[in-house]
């Protein structure tokens, strides 16, 4: 083999070598999105049952307005925002707010034997449970993809193609603790 076809076979593995790594940036960007789709789809199944809960919790007189309140607004950020940051922050907020109207219903005897409002509150338990197997899925291909954009040869790659570090879907200490301590619904 002469000097000219080593120096060939070198650039041509070379060059593959590139094109397979860009390929897999490709591939875990097209992951991340798709994972996303799966936590947006998730967020909007919780933020169209709110106003169904609203609407049974309302029927008390009683019931805390000021709570309410504080849903309605927690839901209504959450479908304004656009970024997974603006996102991740709505729905920790309405995480929080939910956590709070289930722990007031427990005063309400006659609210917690309201057949809707159990409904609703086991639907959110398991959209719950959803949206933290979503995020738990998302936040291993995002930690993939950045670990890959960090990494050598990777990195350059990343950086001529503008491959940018990703953005965690973050559970913050309130919506940890909100999650951890609303009611399960055994029917």
């Amino acid at each position: 083999m002469s000097f000219g076809n080593i120096v060939l076979l070198i650039i041509v593995g070379v060059v593959g070598y590139l094109i397979i790594i860009y390929n897999k940036f490709v591939s875990l960007r097209a992951g991340i999105d798709a994972a996303w789709s799966d936590i947006d789809v998730q967020l909007k199944r919780r933020y169209d049952l709110i106003p169904a809960l609203v609407d049974t919790v309302r029927g008390y007189k009683t019931y805390e307005a000021e709570t309410l309140e504080k849903v309605i607004k927690a839901r209504q950020q959450g479908l304004e925002a656009k970024s997974i940051e603006e996102k991740a922050a709505a729905a920790n907020m309405l995480t929080g707010t939910l956590g709070k109207l289930f722990a007031l219903a427990e005063a309400y005897p006659d609210l917690k034997a309201n057949t809707n409002f159990l409904d609703l509150q086991n639907q959110l338990s398991h959209i719950e449970d959803a949206i933290q197997n979503a995020r738990r899925y998302y936040n291993a291909i995002v930690r993939d993809y950045n670990a890959k954009v960090h990494s050598f040869p990777d990195l350059y790659i990343a950086q001529k193609f503008n491959f940018t570090e990703r953005d965690y879907f973050e559970l913050d200490e309130s919506e940890a603790a909100a999650v951890n301590t609303m009611p399960k619904i055994d029917l």
